[in-house]
C-alpha cells in the first residue's frame, strides 16, 4: 500500500514539475544543424564491405571532407586530409573515411580486443538519430578495422555500449582507409518516413600532440559540441526495427578451497564439476523502444576488479559495473547523484528490462529478483559494508523529458522489498539542468527515501547513531525517512568557467540500490578555471583552476574546509601534467578538529611513441591516520602504469600504488604497503585473444592469478576458457610450521554464448 502511494505521489509531482518547467522561459541552446548537409547515396542491395572501398558504389557517392582541427587548435585547419563518403540500403548504412597521412610509417594500428585502440588513429563518427543532442552512438574504428563504439549522454559517454555492426581496415601506401557497415536494427531512432540526423565525422591523429579533426567548424565556445554537427540529410524508406536477439549460454566449472583457513598444509577441498545454463531474449518492437529479460544468468566477472588500498578508508569502495545486462542501456539511469548502482543488484535469479526512446522522453524500467543482496550502511565519518544471505525485489523507473537541446527534467524511483519479511528502502527523485543563456546552467537533483531496516542484528549490530535522529546503524527493524538536495550554477565557455554548488544529505537519508556511502553532511562548494591556448610547439594548451569547500553535519557542526588551486598543461610528445595544491585544508574526525592538513598532488600522462605510454601520481603532505585514536601524520601514495605494446599482437601492462603514513616524529609508522597488478594480452588474430593477470596485494598478503583464452565472434557470440587462483601467505612461528605462499581457493571455468538474432 505505501509503495503505491508512494509511485503515485512521485509521478504527480513529476508531472507538475515538467509543466512548470515546460512554461518556464528556457535557452533552447544552439540549433543542431550548422549549415553543413550530407546527402547519402541510396543503393538498392546490402554490399559486402572491404578496407579499400573497391565497390563501384563509393565512386558514385558524395564526398565531404574532415577539414577543421578541434584539438589542440580549433583555428587551425586539419594537418592531414580525410574524405567520407557515406551509402545507405533499406537495412544498413555504409560509412567510407580515405585518410590520408604523408608519413604512413608512423601510423599508430594494434590488433587488439574491441574498445581497446583509443591510443591509435582511428576515424569515426557521432550519430544522432533523434536530432536532440541527448543520446548520441559513436562509432570508431583503427586502421586495422578493431571497433569502438560508445553511447554520449548529456556530455557523458558510456564506455561499455555494445552494438552489433561491422568494419574492416586498410593500411596503404597513402594512409589508411576503413569502412564501417552498421545495421539500422542496431539504432534507435524516430519513426519518420524521411530521417534527417545529426552527424559528425571525427579523426583521431596522434603524434607530437593528439590532434581531433572533424568535419563541421565546432567551436570550443560552446560547450554543447554535439550541437555544433553537420546533418545527414534525405534517407528514406530505411526498415525499423522488429528485431528479436537471444544469447543462451551453458558454463561448466570446477572450484576447489582449503579446508583449514588456519592451517596451509591442510589441502584442498576439490568440489565437484558443475554446470549452469540460462540466457537472455531482447525484442525491439520498433525503433524506439526496446525489452530485456534475462534467466539464470552469469554474472560471473571474467576481468577481475582491480585492487584498491582502503587501508585509511572508512568508506565503501566503489567498483565500476561489469556485467553486460547492467552495462547495456546504463546511460539512461544515470542521475547526478549515484541513487542506481547497478552492482547493488548482486546475484539475481531473473531481470527484466524495458527502455522506451523519442525525440523528447526516455523511459527504462528494471526489475530483478536478487539472491545474497548486499547493503551498504552509510555514514557521517565511516560506512559499512554488508554481505548477506537476503532475497530482494529490486525495482529502477527512470522518466527524463527533454527541453531544448540542452535541458531536461527527470525523475528516478527504485523500490527494494525483503522477498521473507518487512524490510523495504524506497526512492524519489527530481532531477533538471536548464540552460538559462549561453554557457550557463542551473542543474540539481532533490530525492526522498523512506527506510525499514532488515531485523537481523547477526548481519549488521553497529552501535553508529545516524546524527540526533536517535536511529543507528544496527539492523533492528528501524523505520525513517530521509531526503538530500543538489543544485549548481555554473557557466561553461572555452576559456573561463565557474560553479557554486550546495549538496546535502540528512543522517537518515538511504539509497540501498544506489552507492550513497556519506550522509549527515551539508556541503558548498565554489569552483572557477580559466584556459589558455597559446599552441606553442611545446605548449598546446592549458587551465589554472581554484576551488573551496566548506562541509557541515545537520548538527551544524563545522567538519571540513579546504582551499584546492592547480594548473594543468597540455604538452609535447602527448603528454599532460597536472600540479595542484591544498594551501587549506581542515577537517574533524571522530571528534577531533585537525588543522594544516596541507598536500601537494602531481599527475604526469604521456604517450610519446607508438608503443608506449605512462602515468604517474603522487600525493603528499599531511593526512589524518583514521584509526580508533585518529591522529596526524605525513606520508605519501604514489602510482605508477605502463603500457608497453612491442609488436601489433602483444600488448604488457603493469598498475603498481604505494601508500605510506607515519607519525610526525617519525616515531611509528602507521601504515605502509602497495599493490602490483601486471596484464599480459596476446592478440593472436582479430577474435582469438589470450590474457594473463597477477595480482599482489601486500596489506592482504594475497597471490592472485587470472590466466584466460577467449574467442569473440562479436560482443555477444564467444567463448572462454580460464581459470581462477589465490594463494594467501602464511607466516606460522611453530617449528616444522608452513612458512610462504599457499593456494587458498581455485577455480576452472569454460563458457559459451551464442547470439540469435533475426
Amino acid at each position: 500500500m505505501f509503495q503505491t502511494i508512494f509511485i503515485r505521489t512521485v509521478t504527480l509531482v513529476l508531472l507538475l514539475t515538467a509543466g512548470l518547467f515546460i512554461h518556464m522561459p528556457i535557452a533552447q541552446g544552439q540549433a543542431p544543424a550548422t549549415g553543413e548537409k550530407l546527402y547519402p547515396l541510396q543503393i538498392e542491395s546490402d554490399i559486402e564491405i572491404t578496407g579499400r572501398l573497391t565497390h563501384p558504389a563509393w565512386q558514385k557517392a558524395p564526398s565531404v571532407f574532415i577539414e577543421n582541427q578541434l584539438q589542440p587548435n580549433e583555428d587551425e585547419p586539419a594537418p592531414v586530409n580525410t574524405e567520407v563518403k557515406v551509402l545507405y540500403s533499406r537495412k544498413n548504412i555504409y560509412i567510407g573515411f580515405i585518410s590520408s597521412d604523408p608519413n604512413p610509417d608512423r601510423i599508430r594500428a594494434h590488433i587488439s580486443d574491441r574498445d581497446n585502440s583509443f591510443g591509435d588513429d582511428f576515424i569515426g563518427v557521432f550519430l544522432d538519430p533523434f536530432n536532440n543532442n541527448k543520446h548520441v552512438y559513436e562509432f570508431f574504428v583503427n586502421p586495422l578495422g578493431i571497433q569502438m563504439d560508445a553511447m554520449r549522454t548529456d556530455n557523458n559517454e558510456n564506455m561499455n555500449f555494445d552494438v552489433l555492426w561491422q568494419s574492416k581496415g586498410a593500411v596503404t601506401d597513402s594512409g589508411y582507409r576503413a569502412v564501417m557497415k552498421i545495421p539500422f536494427k542496431s539504432l534507435n531512432f524516430p519513426e519518420r518516413k524521411i530521417q534527417n540526423w545529426s552527424i559528425q565525422f571525427l579523426r583521431n591523429y596522434p603524434r607530437s600532440n593528439r590532434y581531433q579533426l572533424v568535419w563541421t567548424d565546432v567551436e570550443l565556445d560552446n560547450s554543447c559540441l554535439v550541437c555544433q554537427n553537420g546533418t545527414l540529410a534525405g534517407m528514406q524508406n530505411i526498415e525499423s526495427s522488429n528485431t528479436v536477439e537471444l544469447i543462451p549460454y551453458g558454463m561448466s566449472y570446477q572450484g576447489s578451497t582449503i579446508n583449514d583457513t588456519d592451517n596451509p598444509s591442510s589441502g584442498l577441498d576439490h568440489g565437484p564439476v558443475k554446470a549452469r545454463f540460462g540466457g537472455s531474449i531482447a525484442y525491439a518492437p520498433t525503433s524506439t523502444t526496446s525489452l530485456d529479460a534475462v534467466v539464470n544468468p552469469d554474472f560471473s566477472q571474467l576481468e577481475t576488479d582491480a585492487a584498491q588500498i582502503g587501508v585509511n578508508e572508512t568508506f565503501a569502495l566503489f567498483y565500476p559495473e561489469k556485467r553486460p545486462f547492467f552495462m547495456r542501456g546504463a546511460d539512461l539511469f544515470r542521475t547526478s547523484e549515484d541513487l542506481f548502482y547497478s552492482r547493488m543488484i548482486n546475484h539475481p535469479l531473473g531481470a527484466g528490462k524495458v527502455t522506451q526512446k523519442s525525440g523528447n522522453y526516455t523511459l527504462a524500467l528494471l526489475t530483478a529478483y536478487d539472491r545474497d543482496t548486499p547493503f551498504i550502511v552509510p555514514g557521517l565519518q565511516g560506512s559499512s559494508f554488508i554481505r548477506s544471505d537476503k532475497d530482494m525485489y529490486s525495482n529502477i523507473l527512470r522518466a527524463k523529458y527533454n527541453i531544448g537541446s540542452e535541458s531536461h527534467i527527470g525523475s528516478l524511483v527504485t523500490t527494494r522489498n525483503q522477498a521473507e519479511g518487512d524490510g523495504f528502502n524506497y526512492l524519489g527523485s527530481i532531477d533538471w539542468n536548464v540552460m538559462l543563456a549561453d554557457h550557463y546552467y542551473i542543474n540539481g537533483q532533490l530525492g526522498y527515501t523512506s527506510t525499514r531496516e532488515l531485523q537481523d542484528t547477526t548481519l549488521e549490530n553497529g552501535e553508529r547513531v545516524f546524527g540526533k535522529s536517535g536511529y543507528d546503524a544496527a539492523f533492528n527493524g528501524e523505520q525513517y525517512t530521509g531526503t538530500m538536495v543538489n543544485a549548481e550554477f555554473e557557466r561553461e565557455a572555452k576559456y573561463y568557467n565557474f560553479s557554486v554548488s550546495y549538496e546535502s544529505f540528512s543522517p537518515t537519508f538511504q539509497a540501498q540500490n544506489g552507492f550513497i556511502n556519506r550522509i549527515d553532511r551539508r556541503t558548498f562548494e565554489a569552483d572557477q578555471s580559466l584556459s589558455y591556448y597559446p599552441n606553442f610547439s611545446w605548449l598546446a594548451n592549458g587551465s589554472i583552476n581554484m576551488s573551496a569547500s566548506w562541509r557541515y553535519n545537520f548538527s551544524g557542526t563545522f567538519q571540513e574546509r579546504y582551499i584546492f588551486a592547480g594548473i594543468s598543461n597540455r604538452l609535447a610528445g602527448q603528454t599532460r601534467l597536472s600540479i595542484n595544491y591544498l594551501p587549506l585544508n581542515d577537517e574533524r574526525f571522530r571528534g577531533t578538529f585537525f588543522r594544516n592538513l596541507q598536500r601537494m598532488m602531481i599527475n604526469l600522462n604521456s604517450s610519446p611513441a607508438d608503443i608506449i605510454s605512462l602515468g604517474l601520481s603522487t600525493d603528499f603532505g599531511r593526512y589524518v591516520n583514521r584509526s580508533s585514536n585518529p591522529t596526524v601524520g605525513h606520508g605519501y601514495n604514489f602510482s605508477a602504469e605502463a603500457v608497453l605494446k612491442p609488436s601489433a599482437r602483444l600488448e604488457l601492462s603493469a598498475d603498481y600504488s604505494y601508500s605510506t603514513l607515519s607519525s610526525l616524529d617519525d616515531s611509528e609508522t602507521y601504515y605502509s604497503g602497495n599493490i602490483l597488478r601486471v596484464t599480459g594480452r596476446y592478440n593472436f588474430t582479430r577474435k582469438l585473444f589470450a590474457r594473463v593477470i597477477g595480482q599482489y596485494n601486500s596489506f592482504s598478503e594475497q597471490l592472485q592469478l587470472y590466466p584466460l583464452v577467449y574467442y569473440k565472434v562479436n560482443p555477444f557470440t564467444k567463448f572462454y576458457m580460464g581459470m581462477t587462483d589465490n594463494l594467501r601467505h602464511f607466516d606460522q612461528s611453530a617449528p616444522g610450521s608452513f612458512e610462504g605462499y599457499k593456494e587458498t581457493n581455485r577455480q576452472f571455468f569454460v563458457k559459451f554464448q551464442y547470439l540469435i538474432r533475426s
